[in-house]
């Protein structure tokens, strides 16, 4: 979807409208006929909350009214939920581009819209004959917003369109080497900084867990590290990103049952999220010095496939015992996490994994499960900026006693637990990894791909947790973490 500011108003716009009413609307400025507006207002006598279409062929109008008194987060969240039913009414009566306009609304409540117009309008084609419609250009009133607030708009809706193609495509067409090849492709058009590890590099730096991992695996391993360095940045020492690159799971040997296998080419959301962050910002130019560290691989349970029993030595020199080699996830983000504590000195290092399916369970569909060591200040202020833009965030404990449930007789720690406390024990064996840096753990277990279509998502990837981390790094300043 074009996204683009019109310097026409409704009243003179030839093409269909979408119309949001707010309070105190003027009636010379909407483009209400009297005896629709006299519908308008009778219905919300009744209710503040509604949509209606109007037929006025060869075009339409949509009135979008919606209840401005709410808290701002709620009233955008509604406006996105919206925009998904008035987009799939758009797309049902064939219109192609249309104007947004209203009165009684300010400019945040239009991007909410516009952002819930873009996320609605996406599916995933590429292996379609048939394509399906979508809406070509959404021209947005110049009264209601500034050009450049909606080329940010624009800028960060491509950003999530590329990472869900990333995540929806399979592992056939894009394994970790076509992906970082990719990821480096961009990287150089963004001026981005692009590092690539081969399986070589990789085996040299003696990282453990993705070796290991990668071992069943005919497709070679890649770790890539994107690097944004602004000129004047907020902070002196980087914001480390690390996402969970698994291409496709099958459990390994541990290999998964029944259909737990399904939709596992998205178990690599977390490195496709964190690299669109460093896009996005570096394309927006964000003012913070940010790192993402990104492990590549596939969870096979051929050739040589690691296998229960096996004790892994970490990039960091820590040793595991593996108990289970569907919990693998972990182990190619420890030896990240260590990497950048290691090369980087990082002033917070935030981690964004599929990581447990105990995260799912915990908060199902509707938000991220977190989990900090020595971050308090920076996970308030992610929390914050989750019901700003409704990715929201539900902390777990990091009690010290469930450190015991990673203990080992024959190494330093153990892969994973038992299933209580599931998504804990991941975070707290990751954690480890940290040491005293500053540590944000998010798990979008239940998030990063939906199998039953959500508001303003469809099927499939949805870049659940990059508009919060985008959020994020437009308010940050260096945080004490």
């Amino acid at each position: 979807m074009n996204i683009a500011i019109s310097n026409v108003g409704s009243n003179d716009y030839a093409g269909s409208v979408v119309f949001l009413y707010g309070d105190e609307v003027s009636r010379r400025l909407t483009p209400l006929k009297r005896e629709e507006l006299a519908l308008i207002e009778k219905k919300r006598k009744e209710e503040k909350e509604f949509i209606v279409r109007f037929d006025r062929l060869p075009e339409y109008l949509y009135v979008v009214c919606c209840d401005v008194d709410q808290a701002s987060e709620r009233l955008h969240e509604r406006l996105r939920r919206q925009a998904s039913k008035v987009r799939k009414m758009m797309t049902a009566d064939g219109v192609k581009e249309c104007l947004l306009s209203g009165q009684g609304v300010i400019t945040e409540d239009v991007l909410a819209f516009v952002e819930g117009m873009a996320l609605s309008d996406y599916s995933f084609d590429r292996y379609l004959n048939k394509m399906p419609k979508h809406i070509d250009t959404l021209f947005v009133d110049g009264m209601l917003v500034e050009e450049e607030d909606l080329d940010s708009c624009q800028r960060l809706m491509n950003r999530l369109w590329w990472c869900r193609e990333w995540v929806n495509t399979p592992v056939a067409d894009l394994n970790a080497e076509e992906f970082a090849d990719q990821l480096e492709s961009v990287a150089k058009d963004l001026g981005v900084k692009c590092t690539i590890l081969d399986k070589r590099q990789i085996e040299s730096l003696r990282m453990g867990g993705l070796t290991a991992v990668n071992k069943g695996s005919v497709d070679e391993p890649r770790f890539v590290v994107l690097e944004y360095k602004p000129k004047k940045s907020v902070n002196k020492k980087p914001l480390a990103l690390v996402g969970k690159g698994i291409m496709y799971d099958t459990g390994g040997l541990n290999i998964k049952p029944d259909d737990y296998m399904q939709e596992m080419k998205s178990d690599m959301a977390g490195a496709a999220t964190m690299a669109s962050v460093v896009f996005a910002a570096a394309e927006s130019a964000l003012p913070v010095w940010t790192v993402a560290m990104l492990p590549l691989t596939d969870n096979r349970p051929g050739f040589n496939a690691y296998a229960a029993d096996d004790i892994l030595t970490m990039y960091n020199g820590m040793t595991v015992e593996v108990v289970n080699t569907d919990a693998e996830g972990r182990l190619i983000l420890a030896d990240a996490i260590a990497y950048a504590v290691d090369k980087y000195t990082p002033e917070l290092l935030i981690d964004i994994a599929t990581l447990t399916g105990a995260a799912s369970r915990a908060v199902g569909p509707y938000g991220i499960v977190a989990m900090q060591q020595n971050a308090g200040n920076a996970m308030n202020m992610l929390k914050i900026m989750g019901e700003q833009v409704y990715e929201r965030i539900a902390e777990l404990p990091f009690w010290e006693e469930y450190d015991e449930m990673l203990m080992s007789d024959m190494a330093d720690m153990k892969n994973c637990g038992t299933a209580q406390a599931g998504a804990i024990t991941a975070g707290k064996f990751l954690a480890r990894f940290a040491g005293k840096t500053p540590y944000i753990h998010l798990d979008i277990a239940g998030v990063a791909y939906f199998t039953k279509e959500q508001p303003y998502y469809a099927v499939g990837a949805s870049a659940y947790g990059m508009r919060l981390l985008y959020a994020f790094m437009q308010v940050y300043e260096g945080l004490n973490a």
